[in-house]
């Protein structure tokens, strides 16, 4: 049996950086795992769509396929479009045996990034007792993917931070603070150091207004994005490796 591909699916932006990031992200996957092989597509703004490849990729004859969506949570793009996406390739293509993995979080792994990412950014282990720290997403209407950044906050807390937040970036509402919002409230707490953690992967217009929210209200430190970070490179794998014991297991039941 051939090792199924790999077909990483990003949303995509009109900032380059984004494309940019994810890419470095999947170079790291193959580098990992050099005996799969690893393909990008984007449901927009940037080349190949996934559409487009998975045409490519029939024609060459790739047959397995696991569908990984690079994304933290389930919402509206895990449960609607790239499913939407996927069955109309497989009515059109046949041949291709394809298969959705699970988004990304929540994991351990996500949250062993975040704290690369925030030590990297001034934060040390010592400093976590002294310091708040606002889980900055990019934002949902899901109610599941709200709830989900919520708990990870609530998680975080038992890890030694002083106080944890949870913010987001668009569609705010009294659940659903803005970056600036958190910190200022974690202020009014007593708090004197605050970090912001973005909990995205790749830049763009969502995360540079988490950054803009942090700078607004004085954070002391901000963390990078999510981006290339080893542990989500292994997190890719993993949810790539559970989609084909899940295939397995299924067609030996």
């Amino acid at each position: 049996m051939s090792t199924p591909v790999l077909l990483v699916i990003a949303h995509g932006s009109r900032d380059p950086r984004h494309a940019a990031t994810v890419h470095a992200l999947t170079a790291r996957v193959r580098a990992l795992r050099p005996g799969i092989r690893v393909e990008t597509g984007f449901l927009d703004f940037h080349a190949p769509s996934v559409p487009r490849l998975l045409e490519r990729l029939a024609a060459e004859g790739a047959g397995e396929i696991v569908a990984l969506p690079l994304l933290l949570t389930r919402a509206f793009h895990a449960k609607t479009d790239i499913p939407a996406v996927l069955r109309e390739a497989r009515t059109r293509m046949p041949g291709l045996d394809i298969r959705q993995a699970e988004v990304l979080g929540p994991s351990p792994l996500l949250n062993a990034a975040l704290d690369r990412r925030l030590h990297q950014a001034g934060v040390s282990p010592g400093d976590k007792s002294s310091t708040g720290l606002v889980l900055a997403s990019a934002g949902s209407t899901d109610p599941e993917a709200i709830a989900v950044i919520a708990e990870i906050a609530r998680e975080l807390r038992h890890t030694g931070w002083c106080a944890v937040r949870p913010a987001f970036a668009s569609a705010v509402s009294p659940d659903r603070p803005r970056t600036e919002d958190a910190v200022r409230a974690l202020r009014a707490e007593g708090v004197r150091r605050v970090a912001v953690a973005p909990y995205v992967i790749a830049p763009g217009r969502l995360p540079d207004r988490i950054a803009a929210g942090a700078g607004a209200a004085g954070a002391d430190v901000l963390a990078d994005v999510l981006g290339p970070a080893p542990e989500l490179a292994r997190l890719l794998l993993t949810r790539y490796d559970e989609a084909r014991l899940t295939a397995c297991a299924s067609l030996t039941a």
